[in-house]
């Protein structure tokens, strides 16, 4: 067997998603969405409608949300085509963010451990943990699974257990 570096196989473990949390901000509170009128992001009939005075791209963020309900959950969705019949977790969380602006390209669940900055945001919240993703935007959980009934990218207003999840967020936002 040819041995590997310990810089290139520490790389490796990175891009599998098998980092340490010790330096995240790890996820305490269950996630729950309350309407705040001006702060958060209404939900009305499975749409859901930025606050007018977010920052543009929250705007483009919720519209690209808006965009993949009804989609179902598809492994790999999202990934190899931008524009997918459907979408997992992380093709989800990239979709949006790609939308917004936000990142180029797509990432898998566990290269989300690195995305933005550490700890909670203004608008938009990551929450990764090994093998899931995913996402609030003007304080509305955008996810793919947990409570909520249906499989595939929903915007959720239903409380999720953050246990296990580390919260990231894009610079600024």
């Amino acid at each position: 067997m040819k041995s590997v570096s310990l810089p290139l196989f520490a790389t490796l473990l990175i891009g599998l998603g098998a980092v340490s949390c010790s330096s995240q901000v790890k996820v305490k509170q269950p996630v729950s969405y309350q309407f705040d009128n001006g702060k958060t992001a209404l939900l009305k009939g499975g749409i859901a409608y930025a606050p007018r005075k977010a920052p543009a791209a929250v705007k483009r963020a919720i519209a690209a949300g808006n965009r993949l309900q009804n989609k179902p959950y598809k492994w790999g969705g999202g990934h190899a085509k931008f524009e997918d019949n459907g979408y997992d977790c992380s093709g989800t969380v990239s979709y949006v963010l790609r939308e917004s602006g936000l990142l180029r390209g797509s990432l898998v669940s566990g290269n989300f451990f690195d995305y933005g900055k550490k700890g909670y945001g203004d608008w938009i919240n990551i929450y990764v943990r090994k093998g899931h993703v995913f996402m609030t935007v003007a304080g509305l959980r955008l996810d793919t699974g947990g409570p909520g009934g249906e499989s595939g990218p929903r915007w959720k207003p239903q409380t999720r257990g953050g246990s296990g999840h580390v919260v990231r967020h894009p610079s600024g936002l």
